[in-house]
């Protein structure tokens, strides 16, 4: 980040437009992520039967349980999308964090809901990258 001299002050330079537009791109997808995860928790902890169990796979909880796992997910994702837009650092850090954990939870949902799982897991890495991709510019 360059710094500027202003009548004895100094002053950062304002960030770029695009590091600007893929932070806005963040937070809007942590946002949408969340509330998708919210719904889709609040799904299998109604009504279980709408998802379809398929055999032999390693993570095998109860569909109940992976709607907690995606309710509690999905809190933190919205309220961390929503972080990103007053410009909190710690959100943007919480941003990364819940997004690896996310893909991490929508890999080992794909048995359940694989379409699903692969879009929330393409969006998550692309959250990611957005929060830690700084353009030349900034």
């Amino acid at each position: 980040m360059t710094q500027e001299s202003r009548g004895g002050r100094t002053s950062a330079a304002p960030p770029s437009a695009w590091a600007t537009g893929w932070t806005v791109f963040a937070g809007t997808i942590l946002v949408l992520t969340g509330i998708f995860q919210i719904i889709a928790g609040i799904v299998a902890v109604g009504s279980g039967e709408l998802y379809v169990v398929t055999n032999d796979w390693l993570f095998q909880f109860d569909v109940t349980t992976w709607g907690w796992i995606h309710l509690v997910l999905g809190v933190v994702l919205l309220l961390s999308g929503i972080g990103i837009f007053t410009g909190n650092v710690v959100a943007r850090s919480i941003g990364v964090l819940i997004a690896g954990l996310s893909a991490i939870a929508a890999f080992m949902w794909l048995p359940y809901y694989p379409l699903w799982g692969v879009i929330i897991i393409a969006l998550d890495v692309a959250v990611i990258w957005a929060l830690t991709t700084r353009s030349s510019g900034s």
